[in-house]
């Protein structure tokens, strides 16, 4: 898993290729990372956001990744991807390794080669921490993935220490 690292900082001044968003399924200013992300980046990320088409009031399923440049952050792209609402969905482990997965394939089908990720679906939408970091780590290190410099950034201490532990049972095993 040496193609893994994990950061404890902000998102959003993340220098890789492409930075992954976890987004609403409207792609419109939410809370969390997916509002600091569009702070960073300015008007252009929601200007961009808005050009991709609403289907019954949605422009990204659950699980689902769209992509758009990256307005004023260092980044290349943003990939915009949906987790599940840990309560209220009945899938969520398949929903969040959907949500990882569609976004690293969307970056590798437009040339990226590094990726910085949060914590999907760990905050307001209530996935427990230690299950989550398990499902992305487990994702992240599929075989068509592991070309890629994948960086998690990590909002806090206690994030960081909960990947750091799943990382080093997930080497060890």
């Amino acid at each position: 898993m040496n193609h893994i690292q994990l950061v404890e900082g902000d998102i959003t001044r993340a220098a890789e290729d492409v930075i992954v968003n976890a987004a609403n399924s409207r792609l419109l200013v939410g809370g969390g990372v997916d509002g600091a992300i569009h702070r960073a980046a300015g008007p252009q990320l929601l200007a961009e956001c808005r050009k991709i088409p609403e289907i019954k009031g949605e422009r990204c399923p659950v699980g689902e990744a769209r992509i758009t440049s990256a307005g004023q952050l260092a980044a290349h792209y943003v990939v915009h991807t949906v987790g599940p609402i840990y309560q209220s969905d009945p899938t969520p482990a398949a929903h969040l390794a959907a949500a990882y997965r569609s976004s690293l394939q969307l970056a590798m089908a437009h040339g990226c080669h590094s990726v910085a990720l949060p914590a999907i679906s760990c905050g307001v939408y209530g996935y427990p921490l230690s299950a989550a970091a398990g499902i992305a780590l487990q994702t992240c290190n599929e075989p068509q993935f592991k070309h890629l410099h994948i960086v998690f950034y990590l909002f806090n201490h206690e994030i960081a220490e909960i990947w750091r532990q799943t990382l080093a049972k997930l080497i060890a095993n």
